[in-house]
């Protein structure tokens, strides 16, 4: 029988190939895309998906050595700046190493524990697992929207 873990990770990285399956069809003209008039681009999305992902491993599940200066939620909104696809393609695999790290490091007991954070208040980690899977295929279905009819 497979642990509350095992099955949370096979969840989530299922749920994110909406995600990642979208990454290796993206160009570099791609970033810039958006769907007017909603603000952000493409390449917006891609880093505040990785942003978002480092937040949870850090804040929370306690993975501590976790380094992220969250640009994308630090500016709330789009400024532009996220339009080099080779740095985003790698930061959202450092993002999703990290969570998976994180994530495979709970114990049964943990997923029960609570957490509170300003963003939606205090949650267990189960409920709060399924936030960040939810906010990653969010994004993820706007990118195939902009990807298809932005410009």
């Amino acid at each position: 029988m497979k642990s509350k873990t095992q099955l949370f990770i096979e969840l989530w990285e299922e749920a994110r190939t909406r995600f990642s399956n979208q990454l290796s069809n993206i160009t570099q003209e791609d970033l810039s895309k958006r769907l007017l008039p909603a603000p952000n681009s493409i390449g917006f999305l891609i880093r505040h998906i990785g942003d978002v992902e480092l937040l949870f491993a850090k804040n929370v599940f306690g993975a501590q050595d976790v380094k992220v200066i969250a640009k994308s939620v630090i500016a709330q909104k789009d400024t532009g700046e996220w339009t080099n696809l080779t740095e985003l393609l790698e930061y959202v695999e450092y993002s999703f190493q990290m969570l998976k790290s994180v994530l495979e490091k709970q114990q049964e007991k943990d997923w029960e524990a609570t957490v509170t954070t300003k963003e939606f208040g205090t949650k267990t980690k189960a409920e709060a697992f399924g936030r960040i899977v939810s906010h990653t295929v969010h994004h993820s279905g706007q990118m195939a929207i902009i990807k298809k009819y932005g410009s």
